[in-house]
């Protein structure tokens, strides 16, 4: 066995082979943090890893509320997705809280 056959990213308990001793060793790339790589993992999957790069954050968003107490977003986008059990994509939405404050906001009763 080995991981010859398959190499996944992030965490994948289906990313596994027969080991030595017929024991499971993974070949998902959490499998370096766990300790339970097969033998060729590095060989065969980290070889070929790309990780993910993402490009940079875009603007934030308009406050969601006009008056008092809202939310606002922004996103970014992948440009290379993680392939070969490279690096997984961080988040690629943040949202922060804001304060609406339309003109018309202290008139309203």
């Amino acid at each position: 066995g080995g991981c010859w056959h398959q190499c996944c990213p992030g965490r994948n308990n289906t990313c596994w082979a027969s080991g030595s001793h017929r024991a499971r060793c993974y070949c998902d790339s959490y499998c370096e943090r766990t300790g339970d790589c097969c033998e060729d993992y590095r060989a065969v999957c980290r070889h070929a890893a790309v990780g993910c790069v993402v490009g940079p954050w875009g603007r934030w968003s308009r406050c969601s509320s006009l008056c008092g107490v809202g939310s606002k977003a922004r996103s970014r986008q992948v440009t290379v997705p993680p392939r070969h059990g490279g690096e997984p994509c961080p988040d690629l939405k943040q949202r922060r809280g804001c304060l609406g404050e339309h003109p018309t906001c202290g008139t309203a009763k």
